[in-house]
């Protein structure tokens, strides 16, 4: 894998579920892959991805994510991240979420360093609706400007079932073409497990930043536990 490749593929640090809810959190989850903003982490592996988080009275929350990747590297294996933030209504319908993300990597090569910040707003309306806007000014370590928007919703239909769906744009400095990911998906809850299917696609820029094994099209499928 070149440096460029690499690089591009470090984008797809996991962004961290909010702990909004006051109180301890946590969520465990199996997946047949890794992929993130459309980008496969994992080589095509399985991946176990666990997460914690603690929620104070007024909205402020803290809490960490994390999970096993392959960059191809043969060394980088875990990737965990850590976060602070708040979250609280702004009306009836509408909800706000900001968070600072700290994208940290274990095992990295020698004297290679991904680590980077990212500042994360999340904007809840109409119900079924969450707008997301991400920056960070240190793309990966390199000193690179990008931002990430997403729309997605989430509607319930029969019983125990929702549908999902979202749409993203990655832009960014330095090598990397501006790219689109986007994913369509069903849930259905089974007591205390959610399992999902989504197809998670990207478009040419995509395929010409990370590659075709990286960003080709796929089937995703999770079971997730939370509390």
């Amino acid at each position: 894998m070149t440096r460029k490749t690499l690089l591009a593929a470090l984008l797809l640090a996991a962004l961290p579920g909010a702990a909004a809810a006051e109180g301890f959190t946590w969520s465990a989850t199996a997946a047949s892959d890794y992929l993130y903003r459309g980008i496969d982490q994992n080589d095509d592996q399985p991946a176990l991805q666990f997460g914690a988080g603690y929620g104070f009275a007024g909205g402020l929350y803290v809490g960490a994510w994390g999970s096993n990747v392959d960059f191809g590297d043969g060394s980088t294996d875990t990737e965990i991240d850590t976060y602070v933030g708040w979250a609280g209504d702004l009306s009836d319908t509408t909800s706000f979420d900001v968070q600072l993300v700290r994208y940290n990597y274990l095992n990295e090569p020698s004297g290679t360093d991904y680590a980077y910040n990212e500042l994360v707003g999340k904007l809840g309306f109409a119900e079924n609706y969450t707008l997301t806007v991400g920056y960070t000014n240190d793309y990966f370590n390199a000193e690179e400007d990008s931002f990430y928007y997403n729309l997605a919703g989430s509607w319930e239909f029969a019983e125990h079932y929702t549908f999902n769906a979202g749409l993203g744009y990655t832009t960014a400095t330095g090598p990397i073409e501006n790219f689109l990911d986007y994913s369509v998906g069903v849930s259905r809850a089974f007591g205390p497990a959610t399992i999902g299917l989504s197809y998670v696609g990207t478009d040419d820029n995509a395929e010409e930043n990370f590659g075709p094994d990286l960003a080709e099209d796929k089937l995703l499928l999770t079971i997730g536990f939370g509390g």
